[in-house]
C-alpha cells in the first residue's frame, strides 16, 4: 500500500491524507433497451427491437452446437435433446392425433412409440425422450429425412409445421412474458429466448442459441424471417404494425 504518485492519497482508494472523503467514481449511465411498444385492446404489447431487427436465424443441421453440456453439432439434435413441454390438454390430444398418422419411413421411432407411446409419462406434458433427445427428432442418416417427423410430415402435406410441431417448438427462439397492467390489462413482452428461461438445464448448457454471434448470420431480420411464428403469437393486425414500425 503506498500514497498516490501525487502523495495526496493512498493508491489502495482509501480515504486521502487530508482526511476528505474519497470521490466515488460517477456510475456509467445503461441506455435502456429499444422497444416497440403496440396497444391492442386490454393487452400491452412490448417488443426487443435490438432481436427483432437482428439477423438472428435457425442453425439447426448447420453447426448448431446443441444444449447439451459440451457442444454437439454431430448429434444434430438442436433443442430436441430434451422432450417439448405441451401447452395443455388440446396440444397433448392433437400431437397425439398427428403422430398416428406417421409412418416408418417418416419416423424413426415409429415402433417406440407404438409400444410405449409419445409421451414422457401418464400425464401428457410433455413428449418422450427415447435415446437422449426427443422421440420424434428422426437421427441424422434416417432415411426418411432427419429432423422432426412433425415438422417433416407437415412439408409433406404442404402444411405449416405450426400447425403440426408442439408450439414451444416453433416459438423458440421467441419468447413472451405475460404481467398484469395494474389497470385490468396485461402487457406482453416479446424478446429472445435466454439461457435461463431453460431452467436448471439452461445453468450446464455449453451453448445457448441466442448468446455470441455464431446464429447471427440470417439474410434478413427476425421480424421478417419469423414472420409466420411472429403473426401466429401476436396476430396479424399486431404483427403488421410491428413490421411497418421496424421497417422505418
Amino acid at each position: 500500500m503506498g500514497d498516490a504518485p501525487d502523495g495526496t492519497a493512498p493508491v489502495d482508494g482509501t480515504a486521502p491524507v487530508d482526511g476528505t472523503a474519497p470521490v466515488d467514481e460517477p456510475m456509467p449511465v445503461t441506455e435502456p433497451m429499444p422497444v416497440t411498444e403496440i396497444v391492442d385492446g386490454d393487452v400491452t404489447w412490448r417488443f426487443d427491437d435490438a432481436f427483432l431487427t437482428s439477423r438472428w436465424t435457425c442453425i439447426w443441421g448447420r453447426g448448431c452446437l446443441g444444449i447439451l453440456d459440451e457442444p454437439a453439432a454431430e448429434l444434430g439434435q438442436g433443442c430436441c435433446s430434451v422432450g417439448a413441454v405441451l401447452d395443455g390438454v388440446d396440444e397433448a390430444m392433437r400431437i397425439s392425433a398427428l403422430a398416428d398418422t406417421l409412418g416408418p419411413g417418416q419416423f424413426q421411432f415409429h415402433e417406440e412409440a407404438g409400444s410405449g407411446g409419445v409421451f414422457a409419462d401418464d400425464t401428457r406434458t410433455a413428449t418422450r425422450v427415447v435415446d437422449d433427445a426427443c422421440i420424434f427428432l428422426n437421427r441424422p442418416g434416417f432415411p426418411g429425412g432427419s429432423g422432426c417427423a412433425l415438422h417433416l410430415a407437415a412439408l409433406a402435406s404442404d402444411e405449416s409445421p405450426l400447425d403440426w410441431k408442439p408450439s414451444v417448438c416453433w416459438q423458440l427462439p421467441v419468447k413472451v412474458d405475460w404481467t398484469d397492467d395494474g389497470v385490468g390489462g396485461e402487457v406482453a413482452s416479446v424478446r429472445a429466448w435466454r439461457r435461463a428461461d431453460w431452467g436448471p438445464e439452461g445453468e450446464t448448457m455449453s451453448w445457448c442459441c441466442t448468446e455470441g454471434d455464431l446464429a447471427y448470420m440470417g439474410d434478413r431480420p427476425v421480424v421478417e424471417s419469423l414472420a409466420e411464428e411472429l403473426e401466429a403469437l401476436v396476430g396479424t393486425p399486431v404483427y403488421l404494425e410491428l413490421r411497418r414500425r421496424l421497417s422505418e
